[in-house]
């Protein structure tokens, strides 16, 4: 009686080791033969459980999946962070990279970002920029400043034309005194009829050159015409 019940005890003990000794076989195995972060890997579907601190990427094929451990979830997913396991979600249809599922960063085409939604177009009290696909407030412009002094090759004296200019703020209605959006200026021509300081005119230089005497000129003689007295 003690054989047999011996020997199907060693049948039992060898059937409950077989799933453990295939799991240990698939992992370190898995996709392509990559199970890198991963805690449990199998050939069929990559990484189900990763290491801590790794997220698990699940890649979609059809009817199959994939798992993959990784640092930072790709382009189109965010990573959410759980007590067992670290996923990586996918972001919402209209968004191309987002910082969670109700916070966008990136839109996809033919979308506007505006307060981390992406929107078709942008609210009333914003204008479209189509460089960046966001919706920025529109500025209320400010009033117009003084006039500079007019200035003609960085000189505001001279007889000559010059370019005078003045400016306005543009701040985002609504915003912060901070977010300003742009600073518009004009110019327009000014005549400049100023001699500058250090300049004299010539004429009055000359002038005072002749009155100078001259060096070379000889003190004229004058003639004795006293009367002489009587001999």
């Amino acid at each position: 009686m003690r054989a047999p019940l011996c020997l199907l005890l060693l049948v039992a003990h060898a059937v409950d080791m077989l799933p453990l000794n295939r799991r240990k076989k698939q992992v370190g195995t898995g996709l392509g033969g990559n199970c890198t972060g991963c805690v449990i890997c199998s050939e069929e579907n990559g990484c189900s459980t990763c290491q801590q601190r790794l997220f698990l990427f699940i890649r979609r094929e059809g009817i199959r999946q994939y798992g993959k451990c990784v640092h930072d979830c790709p382009p189109g997913y965010f990573g959410v962070r759980g007590q067992e396991v670290n996923r990586c979600k996918k972001c919402g249809a209209t968004c191309e990279s987002c910082f969670s599922q109700d916070f966008c960063i990136q839109c996809k085409r033919w979308f506007f970002l505006y307060k981390g939604k992406c929107l078709p177009t942008c609210p009333l009290g914003t204008v479209a920029q189509p460089s960046t696909r966001e919706c920025q407030e529109e500025c209320e412009l400010g009033p117009w400043g003084s006039w500079s002094p007019c200035v003609h090759n960085g000189k505001t004296c001279g007889s000559a034309w010059g370019l005078e200019t003045r400016v306005r703020e543009a701040s985002r209605a609504g915003q912060e005194e901070l977010a300003t959006c742009q600073v518009l200026s004009e110019s327009r021509k000014c005549p400049i009829q100023r001699p500058c300081p250090a300049e004299r005119n010539p004429g009055q230089k000359k002038g005072r050159r002749d009155r100078r005497p001259r060096k070379d000129r000889r003190p004229e003689r004058t003639l004795d015409v006293r009367p002489r007295p009587p001999a």
